[in-house]
């Protein structure tokens, strides 16, 4: 990458001074005309050599080796060093990126690290609502990201198969429900969701219910061949949703043939983790149950087992992770997408790990999301109030289908629409879902974003076959420079948002280069240019195509060739 490279001649220029431990951390200029790239090295260090910035940034700029990089070196007050790259250094990356074969993934070598993403997880039996869209279109924007930048990621999806919820549902099904009608049903996770329902108003008048439940439950755990078999059917009725909704999405994961590993995949291996927690002196007794206790008080307890021995989502979790130890090393890291809500269990999940010798700093990492937003509304699947995602991504096929394409360009409109407008957002950030905002054709959405790239395209058509890739060295000079210097940013903003686990950083950067673009479109004629000029602005064009088009495949997003 051009920032790597011009990095290395600022190390070089500080090594000639005796600097050698010293690092420029280049930052983009957002002012172009100030130049692409900046450090402010010469203002940390001036303090310990007891000079002024402005001489020792001085010093090292003209200590910086001379490269068909660099058209030129700047200081600025307080003490900036300034780079600008050289046009002819643009041109010949701008020629790179209008090649029909750009790839991005070329760009970066392969790391030797594996890392997993866990995200989606969706609860077996539960409906599969707008609320686990965010999970599962951020970790994928980030497994994305992190493959394309050298990682070997794994995917995977914990969905919640286990636990006493499953005692409710089935004796809600053995009480109240039928299985012919289950089955018959092109929407069986809805028929299970109104008997999950059904269960709380009950227990609400009958308190002996929840007995029963546990009962149940306890009858599953010891393997109770009918108990099971009901149990397996509701696994594989909420998979005929859940497929359904990754097709749609784009979605797939690597591990366990597709479909993750689940809870229950785990529950033989809970108290193997819990006899570890007690030889290593982690786990201590209180009132019965068995907890974890952090040193300084740093975070409440843990509590690993209940008091009558039952696991609990720290125990599932740690089991988990103690699988993808022995599966794929130590050397692993582990991406959790999940609520924010959940950061404090999290914190105290990962140092339980590092306790245990696990994991150290930087190996477990998690990525909280908020929440959508509605007007007066709050969703709970145990109150039968929510917004199923299924219907979501109807409604939003229903009204892109009236910008008068065809049904799968339609598609595509509303998965991007969708995507885009949480994607645009940090994910720490709540995000408010507004018809009006997510398919408008102006501004900051998915079909503005998809436009661009049509508009491109058909740009690139109407050429002919023009060959691109043999344009001469034209001089690049004016909106044709800016907007190679623009483009040239990508890979280091792609790499930056991966460092970061930021799909948002992307998704601003590729928001920014359509709005260029588009004003570029406007104000410089492409096709009714002289030859020299028309031939620069149809490899700008076709640059900035593959960009946004790579840019958004990171994100998940797929693109259209007509709108």
């Amino acid at each position: 990458m051009l920032q790597t490279e011009i990095e290395l001649l600022i190390i070089a220029a500080l090594k000639s001074l005796n600097l050698q431990d010293a690092s420029p951390a280049l930052a983009h200029i957002a002012d172009q005309k100030l130049g692409d790239y900046t450090t402010s090295i010469a203002l940390k260090l001036a303090p310990k050599l007891k000079a002024t910035p402005m001489e020792l940034a001085q010093k090292i700029a003209n200590s910086i080796p001379k490269s068909e990089l660099v058209d030129r070196v700047e200081v600025l007050k307080p003490g900036f060093i300034n780079i600008h790259v050289s046009p002819l250094q643009l041109f010949k990356q701008l020629k790179e990126f209008s090649s029909r074969n750009f790839n991005l993934s070329s760009l970066f070598s392969k790391k030797n690290k594996t890392v997993i993403v866990e995200y989606s997880s969706p609860n077996i039996a539960k409906p599969f609502t707008i609320g686990h869209l965010r999970s599962t279109i951020i970790g994928d924007a980030i497994a994305n990201m992190l493959q394309a930048t050298g990682y070997d990621v794994k995917r995977d999806n914990h969905v919640g198969d286990w636990g006493t919820q499953f005692g409710k549902l089935i004796y809600a099904i053995q009480e109240w429900g039928s299985l012919e009608e289950i089955e018959r049903s092109p929407r069986p996770v809805k028929v299970l969701v109104d008997l999950y329902v059904k269960f709380h108003e009950e227990a609400d008048k009958d308190k002996d219910l929840e007995e029963r439940a546990r009962e149940k439950f306890k009858l599953l755990e010891n393997g109770d061949d009918q108990i099971r078999a009901l149990w397996n059917n509701c696994i594989e009725w909420s998979w005929k949703e859940f497929d359904f909704i990754y097709k749609k999405l784009g979605i797939v994961f690597t591990e366990n043939e597709g479909r993750g590993y689940g809870e229950s995949f785990f529950d033989k291996d809970l108290m193997a983790v819990v006899d570890e927690l007690s030889k290593k002196k982690i786990l201590h007794k209180s009132e019965g149950a068995e907890i974890v206790e952090f040193t300084d008080e740093k975070y409440p307890p843990l509590m690993i087992t209940k008091s009558d021995g039952a696991s609990l989502y720290s125990t599932r979790d740690l089991a988990t992770d103690k699988f993808r130890l022995k599966k794929y090393g130590k050397d692993i890291v582990i991406i959790n997408e999940v609520g924010a809500e959940q950061t404090l269990y999290f914190r105290q999940l990962y140092e339980v790990e590092r306790m245990l010798g696990w994991f150290t700093t930087g190996q477990r990492i998690h990525v909280g999301h908020g929440l959508y937003r509605f007007k007066d509304q709050k969703m709970s699947t145990r109150k039968g109030n929510t917004i199923w995602l299924e219907d979501v991504i109807s409604e939003a096929e229903v009204r892109a289908s009236k910008m008068g394409n065809n049904p799968s360009v339609s598609t595509s409109i509303a998965i991007a629409s969708l995507k885009w407008n949480d994607l645009k957002h940090s994910p720490q950030q709540d995000v408010i879902f507004d018809w009006d905002q997510i398919l408008n054709m102006q501004g900051n959405s998915g079909p503005y974003m998809l436009y661009t790239i049509v508009r491109a395209i058909s740009i690139l058509g109407k050429a002919g076959e023009s060959d691109l890739e043999n344009g001469g060295e034209t001089p690049l000079s004016g909106d044709e420079l800016n907007l190679a210097r623009f483009l040239s940013k990508f890979p280091e903003v792609a790499q930056q948002a991966t460092t970061q686990y930021l799909p948002s950083t992307l998704a601003t950067y590729l928001f920014q280069l359509a709005q260029q673009y588009n004003v570029f479109y406007q104000t410089s004629p492409i096709l009714k240019s002289d030859e020299k000029t028309k031939e620069l602005r149809l490899m700008i064009t076709a640059a900035t195509a593959n960009v946004l088009k790579s840019g958004l495949h990171l994100l998940g997003i797929q693109t259209v060739e007509k709108m």
